[in-house]
């Protein structure tokens, strides 16, 4: 694969018909917001795996006059989810009614995203796409059909409409065949129709409603009319060359701003070294450490998250804490999420991050039987105790490893990048950026060099010191005679989740890239 080059935009998508969607509104004379829209909303129906209108979204936005500002269609715990709901429980089930405990955000950030200045396309353009491939059907990907396979015992049985759109003929819809869904589209035509309000506060929220309740969810009408999007300025610190932004808490953006902060520390001088590989890993244990214990719903912490990010005697003295030659003992709690990243760049000077998700491969496994919208489990992140990190209180928001990644470079450039992988998120965002902005490699190459991961991502549960194939063979040996706990997992796999970039050049050109671990494309015009 090579870096796509663009003069008018560009986009990119992990999947190749949503990256078409985008392109084409931009073809159409739309800005990289209304792209990333339609990016959005065709992703839910031909990746409906990993996203959907029934989760959440983070968006990070840099204007044509340099402001860069942030959405978050994030919803908070139904007013109905507190402790009695789960008595003797010993945590929050990761599927069914009880996990699908929060309200989806995801359509209140394209509303509040749209909402901006240049913004001129019909809602009915920007979801023609979506609406074609859910009426006329989509071909499954072998991505698609794998995860429809491994999940299928755990999903199919949950109540509502899963088995009847996803197998509809008894058994997980293979590579290949035709996935339809009709009832998606008919959603979508009254989104077109009755504006993106009608989710929350009109004949859709009412269906939505009705089937939430009909299948036992705790999130009632109310909860709906109550939400809307919130406009939290980003978190950003500065490196060496560049100024870096990412989404505040509840996401796990203020950990990946971390990572890099330190690593602009240490000293490493080529790319997939090991000064560079261990420095990030351990980066990124410092980053976590911190992460643990303070993100989550602003609500609930006074943690001065900016004010680390922008104090360099105590981000040196987190670096300092940084042995260059030795690991620290691991592991933490890992996190769980899977995700789509997007990003568009326009001719204007706008570039967009964006990120949305409904958490577990298909959520709850809840699938609405009057709207076709698959419910997110979000909030079976919370934990069941009164107080502390994440605790599940009515109306709170849960940690979210979603978080939306954009840089600014001293030189004119802007980058949108990021990735799905619950835990690799920062990890993998640390790694494209450092090989990209630190040692001048090739925005393609950078994606799809071999990765690492520590922790746990999509579709796995150890905490090992993942890595890919493709190193050189002393790098691994030195990373254990450091003390990681190396684990080689093979060839290029979408264990190091599915990332993808582009660049605003500072001549106005574009670059873009994704990730040959996808089903991604990347189109300029």
């Amino acid at each position: 694969m090579k870096t796509v080059t663009a003069q008018n935009g560009i986009v990119t998508a992990p999947h190749y018909l949503a990256a078409q969607a985008g392109r084409d509104v931009l073809a159409d004379g739309g800005n990289a917001i209304e792209a990333c829209v339609a990016v959005a909303a065709t992703l839910a129906v031909v990746y409906p795996h990993m996203t959907g209108i029934g989760g959440d979204g983070f968006w990070l936005i840099r204007e044509p006059d340099g402001r860069v500002h942030s959405v978050h269609g994030c919803g908070g715990a139904a007013a109905k989810a507190d402790l009695s709901l789960y008595a003797g429980l010993a945590a929050v089930p990761t599927r069914g009614p009880l996990a699908a405990n929060t309200v989806a955000g995801t359509i209140s950030g394209w509303a509040a995203a749209l909402a901006g200045d240049g913004c001129t396309l019909p809602l009915d353009r920007l979801l023609r796409d979506a609406i074609q491939h859910a009426e006329l059907g989509v071909s499954v990907t072998s991505g698609g059909a794998g995860i429809a396979a491994a999940k299928g015992g755990e999903l199919r049985g949950q109540p509502g409409a899963y088995a009847q759109v996803f197998e509809p003929e008894g058994k997980p819809l293979s590579e290949g065949d035709v996935l339809l869904q009709p009832l998606l589209a008919q959603t979508f035509r009254k989104l077109a129709a009755n504006g993106l309000d009608d989710y929350y506060r009109g004949e859709l929220a009412q269906l939505i409603a009705q089937d939430l309740a009909a299948l036992g969810s705790p999130v009632s009408l109310a909860d709906l009319n109550a939400h809307v999007a919130s406009r939290p300025d980003p978190l950003h610190t500065a490196i060496a060359g560049s100024a870096l932004y990412n989404a505040t808490p509840p996401t796990q953006g203020f950990a990946a701003l971390m990572i890099l902060a330190l690593f602009d520390r240490l000293t490493a001088d080529a790319p997939d070294s090991f000064d560079h590989v261990h420095g990030l890993i351990e980066a990124t244990k410092q980053a976590f450490l911190l992460r643990d214990v303070h993100v989550g719903d602003p609500a609930y912490t006074d943690f001065d998250f900016q004010g680390l990010l922008s104090d360099p005697a105590a981000l040196d003295e987190l670096a300092a804490r940084i042995d260059p030659a030795k690991a620290l003992p691991w592991p933490q709690p890992p996190q769980w999420g899977d995700t789509c990243w997007f990003g568009a760049a326009d001719s204007e000077g706008r570039v967009v991050s964006c990120i949305q998700s409904t958490y577990f491969e298909f959520g709850s496994g809840l699938v609405l039987p009057q709207t076709g919208i698959t419910w997110q489990n979000r909030g079976s992140s919370f934990r069941l105790s009164d107080g502390g990190w994440n605790a599940l209180k009515p109306g709170r928001k849960p940690f979210h490893t979603l978080n939306p990644a954009l840089a600014v470079f001293d030189d004119g450039r802007v980058m949108a990048y990021g990735t799905m992988g619950g835990e690799g998120q920062p990890q993998t965002q640390a790694a494209l950026f450092s090989r990209y902005a630190r040692f001048g490699v090739d925005l393609q190459e950078a994606i799809s060099a071999p990765r690492w991961l520590l922790g746990r991502t999509w579709g796995e549960q150890s905490t090992t010191l993942k890595l890919e194939d493709g190193f050189d063979d002393a790098l691994y040996t030195d990373l254990a005679e450091a003390g990681h706990d190396v684990e080689r997992v093979g060839p290029l796999t979408a264990t190091m989740g599915h990332a993808g970039a582009l660049v605003r050049l500072a001549d106005g050109g574009f670059e873009g890239a994704t990730d040959p671990r996808s089903d991604g494309g990347v189109l300029g015009w």
